[in-house]
């Protein structure tokens, strides 16, 4: 299985004290990098001062299907943006991973975006997934005016590759809830809220049947949202939540949820938006990030056919701008610069090209 998709992950050496919330000093546009859609709160850690020369550090992951020439088309962009910079990223070509370890998930293929995933969320304690559904102009879909934030817990839930076979035809999996990182992943939902000046966070849980495992993580939403009067609260079950989704998307506004239920709501959400094509993620912890449009083989049937939608991966190039702090790109050109009708891809109802989208969003540059 190969990795179609790519990802960036923004390395430096960082203190674990870093509260998130951090505004992280320096200018910085509510429209984000390029001009995309919606604003990119400054919840993530404070980068530290750049390092290797004035520079921070940046791997780049291209992986193989569309991942390649995606990121190609990104370089381009940011040749086109970056000269006023005095500090351009210091772009890693090469990524050494360590060996699997037992029971690693995505059949243990190294290049796997699933094993890129998983390596990166536990080995560098990427706890937190953010995703940013919106409705984007120009895109037609059954719903209107959708903006979500989805928080993902990352490190534990169904995804802590914990299971074995107790007697043969008899796999136990475990799920591993705890109440520090129930906490971790609440605050962090709340403090997104509170600097996006969202008004309600949503706790999806399935707590009516597994009692003690999302009891526990519910129980520790309700006692961090008290510390955020400010900000109303409310729970629900995660198949009545997908029911509520795909029938009235737009009375959500956080939603925060434990490993699965994450993964999930956030494919839910893209679709309802216009499909993975347009929607970026990001994976946060106190050190590291990890940015990317990483949504498992979407683009391996596309690739090198020129037709793969650009946007999800050139957004989540901005949200790796935004993360750095870095201000002086100007406004960039407005969401619709490559939203045209003419420059639609196949994803969206196109007949238009990677190529040509790009091109568009570069003829809008300032």
């Amino acid at each position: 299985m190969g990795l179609h998709g790519s990802a960036w992950v923004c390395m430096w050496g960082g203190s674990p004290g870093r509260g998130l919330g951090a505004d992280g000093g320096g200018k910085r546009r509510g429209s984000g990098a390029l001009g995309h859609p919606g604003p990119q709160p400054p919840v993530s850690p404070q980068p530290p001062p750049a390092k290797y020369g004035g520079r921070h550090t940046v791997t780049l992951i291209p992986g193989d299907g569309i991942g390649p020439e995606l990121m190609l088309h990104v370089k381009e962009v940011f040749r086109w943006v970056l000269p006023p910079f005095p500090s351009p990223p210091h772009w890693r070509r090469r990524v050494s991973w360590p060996p699997l370890p037992p029971g690693t998930p995505g059949g243990g293929e190294p290049r796997s975006l699933t094993w890129v995933l998983w390596w990166g969320r536990t080995s560098l304690d990427l706890y937190a997934n953010v995703i940013h559904c919106q409705s984007l102009p120009g895109v037609e879909t059954r719903h209107r005016d959708i903006d979500i934030l989805i928080v993902r817990e990352n490190t534990e839930g169904e995804y802590s590759s914990l299971e074995h076979e107790s007697v043969a035809g008899v796999v136990e999996s475990l799920k591993i809830i705890t109440a520090g990182r129930s906490r971790r992943i609440a605050h962090y939902a709340f403090r997104l809220a509170r600097a996006a000046k969202r008004r309600s966070v949503t706790a999806v849980h399935k707590a009516n049947i597994m009692k003690l495992g999302d009891g526990l993580f519910l129980q520790c939403c309700k006692e961090v949202a008290a510390e955020y009067p400010e900000i109303s609260f409310q729970s629900m079950i995660v198949d009545n939540t997908t029911m509520q989704l795909v029938s009235r998307p737009q009375q959500f506004d956080v939603m925060v949820m434990p490993n699965l239920y994450g993964n999930i709501v956030n494919n839910v959400c893209a679709g309802l938006v216009g499909g993975p094509g347009l929607v970026p993620g990001a994976n946060y912890g106190h050190d590291y990030a990890l940015m990317g449009h990483g949504w498992g083989e979407l683009g391996g049937l596309i690739a090198n056919r020129n037709i793969a939608n650009p946007t999800a991966a050139l957004l989540a190039a901005c949200m790796m701008l935004d993360h750095l702090r870095w201000a002086g790109l100007g406004e960039g050109p407005p969401p619709t610069a490559w939203l045209h009708p003419q420059t639609h891809t196949p994803d969206i109802g196109g007949q238009g090209t990677t190529s040509g989208a790009v091109q568009s969003i570069i003829n809008h540059l300032p």
